[in-house]
């Protein structure tokens, strides 16, 4: 089995014999669901192939070639009367610079859409005899030209642009506040008379004349298509809606089906087949689309990763995280750089959280998301949701919209941004990280408990944390002891109706490893309820905090609670070898643990 990592060409794909996802059915949904569609995704999703299929099935210039490419795919045996009867402008806005200032932006634009212009002559120059005049210094007069060659011709245009907001996302994370005198480049380059509302204006004038016939627009957010306002308002949004779930992104079956043909192929015991799911489910699965829809979706890029390693070497790939798609977390640092952004991003990373809002946002622009007021902070949510970082979780009983982080590798992102925020010193990082290897190599947690009220407890106790409680101890060990390339990480199911504090089972894959499996229960004393001041605390030896009575109660219930969740964890994993921790924060000063 061939994978195509990396390759979004359809016609490489089918006629190199690439392992492929039919999506050709939905073509007539598609064709029949407005002239002009906008399509989001998060990056690295697929969107770039479904565009390169609809240009192979349109392309006039490709009927030749039509059984070929589509003749075994479910589209072939009943193609729509349109297929091949349009000829395709496709503009790719990821290929566009985003350095300089806003006139070096200008020019990149226009001069990379006079580029497509040409090449688009060029490839149809057997069927339209008027010449296609390029206007070096203004993309927008070719446009006119292009629409005047064809104008005559019973051959109509469909308009393809792939990432239209790539580019202008670049711009979005340098811009961290409203600009009263809107002189920064976002707002010079989308908003107003921008060049690139005027590229789509002159998009949009195409439609009404016999030149631009249908148009899909893939991307990420709908934020520039809202900025452009009237520039492009002609757009049907579908990316909320069920019937296009899953054009994009890979089903639990199809998943299964590579793993098992692996499996056979590596002549490898078919338990095998279980533990590849596990993990891929674990780490890829979990992307929600639709609120209705029954299915989730695994990301079409970390599978392919994920699967032609494990079949290249018949074993699973040491990192989960394809370093490819490491630039996500400039979205979450981005969020977390915002007034709001530091308490939601570091609120997600607990176990099983959710966040709710009235409403998922189908459309806002860039000063909704930076001036977001709304007391659920919808246009912050809605934003993390589009990036892929937050997927839809379900509706409440009282009609909100529930999102959560989608899968195990998407939290680790969250992990890495909170870690940084929180020490910002590499150095000390580094250190917190040795003192954490220490639990899972020799069981010893006293190295991390110290490091924890050394350097963490300090940064927290200056911090706004009203919420403050063991899961605020909890998310300074978690960025801590975060490993994914050893662990399955803080996932483990609800023990008794009830779930554990941090768990860290070994993967499969790793077991060969002298390691521990790792369970800790934590507790936190305010010092309110302690009826100390912080000075007095830390004042205090280790033996007086361990025996103040508040202490001793909480590291009782801690330790009852932690053995409970360790006999059924033991039952659960036959080869577990675990060590189990109770651990009793009093406010954010001192620290009492327990070894079970």
């Amino acid at each position: 089995m061939k994978f195509p990592y990396g390759i979004s060409d359809f016609k490489e794909i089918i006629s190199q014999k690439y392992f492929y996802c039919d999506r050709t059915y939905l073509i007539p949904l598609i064709e029949n669901a407005g002239k002009s569609i906008l399509f989001l995704r998060p990056r690295r999703f697929g969107k770039s192939l479904v565009l390169s299929m609809l240009e192979n099935y349109y392309d006039i210039a490709k009927k030749d070639r039509f059984e070929e490419l589509f003749g075994h795919l479910q589209i072939g045996q009943n193609p729509t009367p349109l297929h091949n009867k349009y000829f395709i402008l496709k503009l790719d806005f990821s290929s566009i610079g985003t350095f300089g200032s806003t006139m070096d932006l200008q020019k990149f634009l226009m001069d990379y859409v006079n580029a497509r212009i040409k090449k688009f002559s060029i490839d149809y120059k057997h069927l339209i005899t008027q010449p296609i005049e390029i206007n070096p210094g203004n993309a927008i007069v070719s446009i006119e030209s292009l629409l005047s060659a064809v104008s005559h011709l019973e051959t109509s245009i469909y308009v393809l642009i792939d990432e239209y907001d790539n580019f202008a996302n670049e711009l979005i994370l340098n811009k961290k506040s409203t600009d009263i005198e809107d002189k920064d480049p976002y707002t010079l380059f989308v908003k107003k008379d921008g060049p690139l509302k005027t590229l789509f204006k002159s998009l949009k004038s195409g439609t009404h004349s016999d030149g631009f016939d249908k148009t899909f627009i893939t991307g990420v957010s709908p934020i520039v298509m809202s900025d452009i306002t009237s520039g492009y308002n002609i757009a049907k949004n579908r990316y909320l809606d069920r019937r296009f779930h899953q054009l994009c992104g890979f089903t639990s079956a199809e998943v299964k089906k590579c793993i098992k043909s692996i499996v056979e192929t590596c002549d490898i015991p078919d338990e095998m087949i279980e533990q590849a799911y596990a993990l891929m489910k674990t780490y890829y699965n979990g992307h929600r689309f639709c609120i209705d829809a029954n299915e989730h979706l695994y990301n079409p890029t970390l599978s392919l990763y994920f699967l032609e390693a494990f079949q290249d070497f018949c074993k699973f790939p040491k990192k989960m995280m394809d370093e490819n798609l490491a630039v996500d977390t400039q979205k979450i640092t981005y969020i977390s750089e915002l007034p709001i952004g530091e308490n939601i991003v570091t609120k997600l990373s607990q176990k099983n959280a959710t966040t709710e809002t009235s409403e998922l946002k189908e459309r806002f622009g860039i000063d909704e998301l930076l001036l977001d007021h709304s007391k659920d902070h919808q246009f912050v949510t809605s934003y993390l949701y589009y990036v892929g970082a937050l997927t839809l979780a379900g509706e409440t009983k009282k009609g909100r919209t529930a999102l959560k982080i989608p899968n195990l590798l998407m939290k680790s992102l969250y992990i890495d941004r909170i870690i940084k925020m929180l020490l910002p010193d590499p150095g000390i990082r580094d250190a917190g990280k040795t003192a954490a290897e220490q639990i899972y190599t020799q069981g010893n947690i006293q190295p991390l408990c110290d490091f924890v009220v050394n350097h963490y407890f300090k940064i927290l106790s200056n911090r706004d944390y009203a919420w403050a409680n063991e899961l605020t101890v909890k998310i300074a060990f978690l960025t801590l002891l975060y490993n994914s390339n050893l662990y399955i990480m803080d996932s483990e199911a609800e023990i008794d109706r009830r779930y554990t504090d941090l768990t860290m089972i070994i993967r499969p894959d790793k077991r060969y490893f002298e390691i521990f499996d790792v369970l800790i229960e934590f507790k936190y004393i305010s010092l309110k309820t302690a009826g100390l001041t912080g000075e007095t605390a830390r004042k205090m030896d280790q033996t007086e905090v361990d025996k103040l009575p508040c202490v001793i109660e909480s590291m009782n219930s801690a330790i009852q609670q932690a053995e409970q969740y360790a006999d059924a964890l033991k039952q659960k994993y036959a080869e577990l070898r675990l060590k189990s921790f109770a651990v009793v924060a009093l406010g954010f000063d001192r620290i009492s643990w327990n070894n079970l």
